[in-house]
């Protein structure tokens, strides 16, 4: 049975015209400024749209959720003002603008799509694989040598994967990057999500939390 379906990507920021603009180049991405400074980034399809809001509070802690890009270069996203943190064989550790956490994998000719895929920090990968994978009515992939676990073809979903590694530190603060989803509350209640904030005067959605904490909004269904 599936729960929910996959809506869009949400980041926070302290400043949302410029971490967009930041991000409109990374991903190859179109900007749509909005009032009051925020904005959405948009793609070629509805569910590649990226908002961008604004947040008072600064980025303290690395990023439980980040992005994984396309590039064809480390030193084109420096120029877009990335910063190296560290390089593996197959993929750079950078902060964006704002400092936030995100991996680049070099690509001779990237794909006009740059997403390639979300990655959420966990303490049990695998449990939280199959979790999502049981929301989405989708496979979840466990590679038991390197400890981290996938789910590919999540409908919808702008990327390519939807990756779980583990992760010694706990949770501490709210994620700076959630998704959004449609679905019922209740059936994600029962399967093991809980409420963090109804719906109210002030938003149309319901804030939940995941088995490890990681907070999604949910939306009435748009059928």
């Amino acid at each position: 049975m599936v729960l929910a379906r996959f809506k869009d990507l949400v980041v926070d920021a302290v400043d949302p015209a410029v971490l967009g603009a930041f991000w409109k180049a990374a991903a190859r991405l179109e900007w749509v400024p909005l009032p009051e400074g925020e904005g959405k980034l948009t793609g070629s399809t509805p569910r590649h749209t990226i908002w961008i809001n604004r947040v008072p509070e600064p980025k303290t802690v690395k990023h439980r959720v980040h992005l994984d890009v396309y590039a064809r270069s480390i030193a084109a996203l420096e120029e877009l003002g990335a910063e190296r943190v560290e390089e593996f064989p197959d993929w750079t550790v950078m902060r964006d603008v704002e400092g936030g956490e995100f991996c680049a994998f070099l690509r001779e000719e990237p794909p006009r799509d740059g997403l390639h895929a979300l990655v959420v920090d966990s303490a049990d990968p695998r449990a939280q694989a199959d979790w999502w994978a049981g929301v989405y009515g989708a496979e979840a992939v466990h590679h038991r040598e390197d400890g981290w676990s996938t789910i590919e073809g999540v409908p919808d979903m702008p990327v390519r994967t939807f990756d779980f590694v583990r992760v010694p530190e706990p949770k501490t603060v709210k994620n700076r990057v959630h998704w959004d989803v449609y679905g019922d509350v209740d059936d994600l209640a029962a399967a093991g999500a809980r409420v963090l904030r109804d719906r109210d005067e002030e938003i149309s959605w319901t804030v939940m939390a995941d088995p490890e904490g990681n907070e999604f909004c949910v939306f009435a269904s748009d059928a």
